[in-house]
């Protein structure tokens, strides 16, 4: 559920139910999504929230992914424990965890506020259940344990296979005698201590704590309701305490951070990990995504073989002018003419309507291919170029899927000497983008600092061109079965006047001509779909420019080919259309909407 779903479709509607209930929705949804096969996949695809491995670090002798970790305040009952290893954390808290079941408080929710009046407590059995149930422990978990110094010893032996460490509240460890127990009992497992932040101001509490020699500290958010200016005051204070005493000290702060500068301001002052609180079920799940690619650091590396996939895309757009050029004018070619048997001016005089309609599916399929071939140029350009690992990805998915498509050509009985060419013409270039940008493995750093309104807007525009990307996506598909199955769909019929047997009739190989057209445009048409949705899903960041102007620009050709030629033949039927009209309100609508975001003069961090 990444964050153009989540802020534009479901929280308006779960934050008006019980909070614990749309919690628990939540969390199982995504936990059931995960255990299916390919779920997980699945969530990697829409969201692409792994982080890089630029941000890897390792704290405790323990390698960590990431420095943002998933409280476990967000999730008790550890009902979406699965799913949380695919959202970007590097670590998850588990816990509190008690000896005993514990009455766990209802969570109200007031403005972007959530109340709770004490934590919310998982008994030890089941949270041993609900770890064991994992199809994969992907992630470090911090397990928080709860009670007297000899409850945390029962719970710390029956907890030992599970954990990477070991977090004790402070006021259970009143010497170093029972931190030194614990630690034997752990069996070396790193433990820290936690206690509320403001009390780690006090200089006597912080020397303290320091003379413990635990192996790091929990600073705590409060429980009470306060903004979280407020929480995020009382963590800085405290980190800036712990460090003008101690510059190495293992600090891990919980809450405090609604958008992602709260974080960066955490790291700038010293805090070593950071948990997301309450604040993560209103920003939403892809907060530790913006706050990983903020921290990425600034890549001025340039992969050469960006230019391979550059001419890839430069040559399908030569060959869509082409064949424009053709559709706009002879629209019958020589070796059509020696497949039919017959010549242009036979069509014409027995319907003049065959031939307009098959100007209208190879202008269609010219303006998709300009289209295709402008956002590969872009993504190789823009992306591939700096080593993005997703705009690499975006081609290689949607090349791959164009390239297949020549099995549709096959298909139905025709497979013209002029596309077998430019498929031999494209496959070299597309080869070598492959092979000489294998290096292309860095994720895009972010320049996303607040939750503004630009940000807010811009997830609706990313969610219609989600929505213009899958149906392209969808469209393609179709066309193509309707092209290599019936050929031709009601209306047009209706338009040509002609039933498929009286095609037939006149010449049995017209059919297969016209399946031919089809199939190549619903191939096109998936592979560009692909691309919009790829580059919608993976490339909305505050300030990348060249992510709006290419789907800007990249549609215009697809759109006038699409519908300008349907009214300069006369087939306007509103039911064939509407499909295209639908496709141009998300386009307009998504290019107004993510206008302010993706063009905006960012911040720096």
């Amino acid at each position: 559920m990444p964050d153009w779903s989540y802020h534009t479709l479901f929280k308006p509607i779960l934050h008006r139910l019980d909070p614990s209930f749309s919690r628990e929705f939540i969390h199982r949804s995504m936990n059931a999504l995960s255990s299916v096969p390919g779920g997980e996949k699945l969530i990697d695809f829409l969201g692409h929230m792994e982080p890089s491995s630029t941000l890897s670090k390792t704290l405790f002798s323990v390698p960590f992914s990431s420095a943002i970790g998933l409280s476990g305040k967000v999730d008790p009952h550890l009902s979406g424990l699965q799913a949380f290893q695919n959202l970007g954390f590097g670590f998850i808290e588990i816990g509190p965890v008690s000896l005993d079941k514990k009455e766990i408080p209802s969570i109200q929710l007031q403005s972007e506020q959530i109340i709770v009046s004490s934590p919310q407590f998982i008994q030890v059995d089941e949270a041993v259940q609900k770890i064991q149930s994992l199809k994969k422990k992907k992630l470090p978990f911090f397990i928080r344990l709860d009670g007297s110094v000899d409850e945390l010893s029962l719970l710390a032996e029956k907890l030992n296979p599970y954990a990477d460490v070991l977090i004790i509240p402070f006021t259970s460890i009143q010497h170093n005698e029972n931190l030194k127990r614990l630690s034997e009992i752990s069996g070396g497992i790193p433990i820290v201590l936690t206690l509320p932040a403001k009390e780690v101001c006090n200089e006597q509490v912080c020397e303290l704590l320091l003379s413990l020699k635990a192996d790091g500290v929990v600073l705590e958010e409060e429980v009470t309701p306060l903004p979280t200016e407020d929480h995020q005051i009382a963590l800085l204070a405290a980190v800036k305490a712990i460090r003008n005493q101690d510059q190495e000290y293992p600090i891990i702060t919980v809450g405090g951070i609604k958008e992602p500068k709260d974080a960066l301001s955490l790291y700038q002052e010293g805090a070593t990990l950071t948990l997301l609180s309450y604040e993560y079920m209103f920003t939403g799940p892809g907060l530790p995504k913006r706050i990983n690619e903020l921290l990425l650091p600034e890549t001025t590396e340039i992969l050469k073989g960006w230019i391979w996939y550059w001419l890839f895309g430069l040559s399908i757009m030569i060959g869509g002018f082409i064949a424009l050029v053709f559709s706009m004018t002879w629209i019958i070619l020589p070796y059509d003419e020696a497949f039919l048997g017959l010549l242009r001016s036979d069509i014409l005089n027995y319907n003049p309507l065959i031939l307009n309609f098959m100007a209208h599916d190879r202008m269609t399929l010219s303006g998709t291919m300009i289209s295709g071939g402008f956002i590969y140029m872009q993504l190789a350009k823009n992306g591939v170029k700096f080593g993005l690992h997703w705009a690499r990805k975006a081609i290689n998915i949607a090349g791959i899927v164009g390239f297949l498509g020549i099995l549709l050509f096959i298909g139905y009985g025709y497979f013209d000497w002029l596309h077998a060419i430019f498929w031999i013409i494209l496959l070299p270039f597309f080869v070598m983008g492959y092979v000489t940008t294998k290096d292309a493995t860095h994720s895009p750093k972010g320049e996303n600092l607040y939750n503004h309104s630009q940000w807010k807007k811009g997830l609706i525009g990313q969610l219609l061109f989600i929505i213009l990307g899958f149906s392209l996506t969808i469209g393609g598909i179709v066309i193509s079965i309707i092209g290599t199955t019936s050929v031709f769909v009601p209306t047009d019929l209706l338009y040509i006047c002609l039933s498929p047997e009286m095609l037939n009739d006149f010449n049995n190989r017209l059919i297969p001509l016209i399946a031919h057209d089809r199939a190549g445009f619903g191939s096109a048409l998936l592979s560009v779909g692909l691309l919009v949705l790829t580059l919608s899903l993976w490339g909305f960041r505050e300030g990348d420019r060249f992510v709006w102007w290419t789907l800007t620009l990249g549609a215009i050709p697809a759109f006038i080919s699409g519908l300008a030629t349907h009214f300069v033949i006369g087939y306007t039927s509103f039911i064939h259309l509407l499909p295209a009209y639908f496709a141009l309100l998300l386009y307009i609508a998504g290019v107004i909407l993510s206008a302010p975001f993706l063009l905006r003069n960012v911040e720096r961090a």
